[in-house]
């Protein structure tokens, strides 16, 4: 094989290995860029799950601080028959 046999060869499969690099390296930008539009979905659907429990937790303590008031005005009104309650 004579040197210009080998440059030949070797210059179109130097092309092919360079378009292989670019389109892996694209690959992975893009794969990168999912992931990480992923991640801040997800941590957006996080912080409003968060919200949501903390609003149902102060409302639940609002209700059984009402339900506490209700009951000891029941009890004011008769006594007996809330003992007989299951509350």
């Amino acid at each position: 094989m004579t040197l210009s046999d080998i440059s030949s060869v070797t210059g179109p499969l130097a092309t092919v290995v360079a378009a292989l690099v670019v389109v892996l390296a694209a690959f992975r930008t893009h794969s990168a860029k999912v992931w990480r539009e992923e991640a801040e979905a997800q941590k957006a659907r996080a912080e409003r799950l968060e919200t949501d429990l903390n609003e149902i937790k102060e409302r639940l303590t609002r209700i059984e601080a009402e339900n506490k008031r209700l009951i000891e005005l029941l009890t004011a009104l008769d006594p007996a028959r809330v003992r007989t309650q299951r509350f």
